[in-house]
Order: structure tokens, then C-alpha cells, then sequence
């Protein structure tokens, strides 16, 4: 999944979210990272761990687990404050 920001075409997502199908953390940190996203103008993805057998071993025990600029911001939950923080807004 993939959501876009304005300007959105010219850039790529700063916020990566990895999940796994199933998983209700996960479920509350996608609505977390819409919001924020959609509230800051952000793109933003989904990859489940699942997918790929270097991410399930990398984050399968952490999801949900969220990069901003390609760096871990958290696992398990999200605070949006504190992703908005990261995201500098």
C-alpha cells in the first residue's frame, strides 16, 4: 500500500511500514501513519514482512515497525506525536 502526499510525484516515501497480515498492532499503527502522513503531506508504504524472507528475518518479531528516512523510528506501536516529531512538523 502506498499513499501519497502533495507533490507526491516528484518524491518517494519517507515513512515505511512493515506488517504482517493479521496482526491488530499492525492495523493500529497503519491508522497512525495514514493520519500523520495525510496530516504532514507525506508519502508513506506498507511492506509485510512476510513478503521477503531478508525483512521477515530482519523485523518478523518487531511489527509493526516504522522507518522514517529509512531509519527505525519504532516497533510495536506508534505514537503519532512522536512521528510527527521525526518527520519534523
Amino acid at each position: 500500500m502506498e499513499t501519497t502526499g502533495r507533490d507526491a510525484s516528484a518524491r518517494r516515501p519517507r515513512i515505511t511500514l512493515f506488517t504482517r497480515t493479521g496482526c491488530h498492532l499492525c492495523e493500529d499503527a497503519r491508522r497512525v501513519v495514514a493520519q500523520v502522513s495525510a496530516d504532514c503531506g507525506e508519502m508513506w508504504r506498507e511492506v509485510d514482512v512476510d513478503d521477503d524472507p531478508e525483512d521477515r528475518a530482519e523485523y518478523g518479531d518487531l511489527v509493526p515497525v516504522v522507518l522514517v528516512d529509512d531509519v527505525v523510528h519504532g516497533y510495536h506501536t506508534v505514537e503519532a506525536a512522536a512521528l510527527r516529531a521525526a518527520l519534523g512538523y
